[in-house]
C-alpha cells in the first residue's frame, strides 16, 4: 500500500487494516489477550470483538499480578484509564483502545514523573511534549508510568526511587535500561506495546535483555521529545517496546508523519519481507576494543548463518573507527547529567546532594565539571564519527553486531551504590555497542534471535545508514518467520 493511499483512506484505519494483514502466528485464533500484540488487539476492538474497556481491565489484573514480581511500575493509572477505556469508542487513531505505558522520563498531563529520582517527589506534569501527544494520539491507553534509572542514565533499571526492576526470565537479572520497566511489562505480557526511548540503547538494551523486538529510528524521523540543551547532537529518540515485528513497524509508521527532519525518505508502513538479497557485514569485537563474552559472540555467529542461509552475501567486517569516540560520547552524556542537575537547582533553590541523586548521577556531573574545556574538542570528534561511520557501509547494507558484550548481567552488577568508576567501567564495557547509533543518528533494531545456555534472551543488532528502517524492518521480517520468537515465552508471563 502507498503512501498516498495511506493518507488517502484516513491515517488510523488504514495503518491498522494493512498491519493486521500481516499476522504473527497464532494470534487471529488466540482467546488469550496478553498473547495478542497492539494490531491484533486494536483490530478486535474495531470489529467489536472486544472492547477497549475489557482490554484494558485484562491488563490492569495482569498487571497487579505480575507488577508484584517484577516492579516495572512506578506509577499507577489505573482508574484513569479505565475511564479513558469507556470513551475510545469511535475514536480514530490505529491502536485506539490498546493498554500501554509511558515512560517515566516523560509528562504526561496530570499524572506524576519521576525521572527514576527521588529528587522530584509530588511533581506532576502539566504539559507534554510533542512526541508523546503524536503517542497518546494513536489511541493508546496508558496504565501509567513505566520504571526508569535516573534520567536514564544507565544500562540497567535499579533506581534507589522506585527500586530493582525484575526480568522477567529470571528476576534475579536485569531488564536493562534505561526502557527497562516498559521492556519487562511488554515481555511479560502486561501490555502488548509501551513507549520507550533511546539516547545509547536505551530502547536497544532491554529488549534484548527481555527478548523484545527495539528499534531506535533516525534521528529527526519522530516528533522532537525535548529540546536537547547539551549541544549540537540530539543523541536521544523515542519510539517502543514490542513483541512482533510488525507492532513495531505500524508505531514508526504512525509517528514518522510529524518527524522533524523532512530530507529523511518515509518509510510508510513496512508490512512484510523482501525480496532484496543484502550485503551484512559483521563484526564481534566491541568497538572500543573491550572483551565480548564468547557464548554471545558464538551466538551472534549464528545469527550471520542464518542470514548466509537466507541467501545474503554475509562478511566479517573490521570497525574504521579511530580512537576518542567513547571518551568524547561520556562527554556529551555527562553535559546531559549536569543540565538536568542544573535545572533541578534552579527549579528547588537546593544544590545537589547523595540525598536527591545517586552517585553515578553525581559522578557524571563532577565528570563534566572537570573536563569542560575539552567539550568542544568532544564535539568535533563525535561529529567526525559520521564520515568513518559512512565507510563501515561503504561494502555493506547492513551491519550485524551483538547488542550487548554479556548476557543479562544479574542485579546488582550495576548497582547504585558503586563508585562513579567503577559503574562507569562496568556499563561500558556491558554497553560498548549501542551509542554508536545515537552519535551519528543512524537506525538500529535489536531482534529477539537467541536464548543463552543459562535460558537468558540475547539479541542481536542490525543497523544501518541514517533514514533506511524499511530495509531493517523488512529484515526483521525476514527473520522474525526464519527463526520466529513468537512461541518463547518467559515463565513471568499473561
Amino acid at each position: 500500500m502507498s503512501r498516498r493511499r495511506v493518507m488517502e483512506l484516513g491515517t488510523g484505519s488504514a495503518l491498522a487494516a494493512a498491519a493486521a494483514a500481516c499476522a504473527p502466528p497464532n494470534q487471529a485464533a488466540s482467546n488469550d489477550l496478553a498473547e495478542l500484540d497492539a494490531v491484533e488487539t486494536a483490530a478486535r476492538i474495531a470489529k467489536g470483538e472486544l472492547s477497549a474497556g475489557e482490554a484494558v481491565d485484562a491488563a490492569i489484573e495482569r498487571a497487579k499480578r505480575i507488577d508484584k514480581k517484577i516492579n516495572a511500575i512506578a506509577f499507577k493509572t489505573f482508574d484513569r484509564a479505565q475511564e479513558e477505556a469507556g470513551e475510545t469508542q469511535g475514536r480514530t487513531g490505529p491502536w485506539a483502545g490498546v493498554p500501554s505505558f509511558v515512560k517515566d522520563l516523560d509528562d504526561v498531563v496530570g499524572v506524576p514523573t519521576g525521572f527514576g529520582s527521588r529528587a522530584f517527589p509530588g511533581y506532576k506534569g502539566k504539559a507534554q511534549t510533542p512526541f508523546i501527544d503524536s503517542f497518546l494520539g494513536l489511541g493508546v491507553v496508558s496504565l501509567g508510568k513505566s520504571t526508569t534509572p535516573e534520567f536514564g542514565l544507565t544500562a540497567t533499571t535499579e533506581p534507589l526511587s522506585t527500586g530493582k526492576t525484575r526480568n522477567p526470565w529470571n528476576t534475579e537479572h536485569s531488564t536493562g535500561g534505561s526502557s527497562g520497566g516498559a521492556a519487562a511489562l511488554v515481555a511479560s505480557g502486561v501490555v502488548p506495546v509501551a513507549h520507550a526511548s533511546d539516547g545509547g540503547g536505551s530502547i536497544r538494551i532491554p529488549a534484548s535483555c527481555c527478548g523484545n523486538v527495539g528499534l531506535k529510528v533516525s534521528r529527526g524521523r519522530h516528533r522532537q521529545a525535548r529540546q536537547e540543551l547539551a549541544g549540537p547532537i540530539t543523541i536521544s529518540v523515542h519510539g517502543v517496546q514490542s513483541r512482533t515485528v510488525r507492532d513495531t513497524a505500524a508505531a514508526i509508521a504512525a509517528l514518522e508523519i510529524g518527524r522533524t527532519d523532512a530530507s529523511l525518505p518515509d518509510v510508510g508502513l513496512v508490512a512484510g519481507p523482501s525480496d532484496r538479497r543484502l550485503r551484512i557485514g559483521y563484526y564481534l569485537a566491541g568497538p572500543y576494543g573491550r572483551p565480548v563474552d564468547p557464548e554471545v559472540a558464538d551466538l551472534t555467529k549464528k545469527v550471520a548463518a542464518l542470514c548466509e542461509s537466507l541467501g545474503h552475501q554475509v562478511e566479517e567486517i573490521v570497525l574504521p573507527f579511530g580512537p576518542g569516540v567513547e571518551e568524547a560520547f561520556i562527554l556529551y552524556w555527562a553535559k546531559n547529567a549536569a543540565i538536568a542537575i542544573e535545572k533541578w537547582e534552579e527549579g528547588s533553590g537546593l544544590k545537589r546532594n547523595g540525598l536527591a541523586f545517586e552517585n553515578f548521577t553525581l559522578g557524571l556531573v563532577e565528570h563534566y565539571e572537570s573536563h569542560t574545556d575539552q567539550f568542544d574538542a568532544a564535539v568535533a570528534r563525535l561529529l567526525e564519527t559520521a564520515n568513518e561511520f559512512e565507510r563501515m557501509f561503504a561494502s555493506a547494507d547492513v551491519v550485524l553486531s551483538p547488542v550487548l558484550a554479556s548476557s543479562p548481567v544479574k542485579l546488582g552488577y550495576l548497582d547504585t551504590g558503586l563508585s562513579y568508576d567503577e559503574h562507569l567501567q562496568r556499563v561500558s564495557d556491558y554497553a560498548q555497542f549501542t551509542g554508536l547509533y545515537n552519535i551519528v543518528g543512524a537506525p538500529a533494531i535489536s531482534l529477539p534471535l537467541s536464548i543463552s545456555a543459562s535460558g537468558l534472551p540475547v539479541g542481536a543488532m542490525f543497523g544501518a545508514m541514517k533514514g533506511d528502517e524499511r530495509t531493517l524492518l523488512e529484515l526483521a521480517y525476514e527473520l522474525e518467520q526464519a527463526a520466529p520468537w513468537s512461541a518463547r515465552r518467559p515463565p513471568l508471563f499473561g
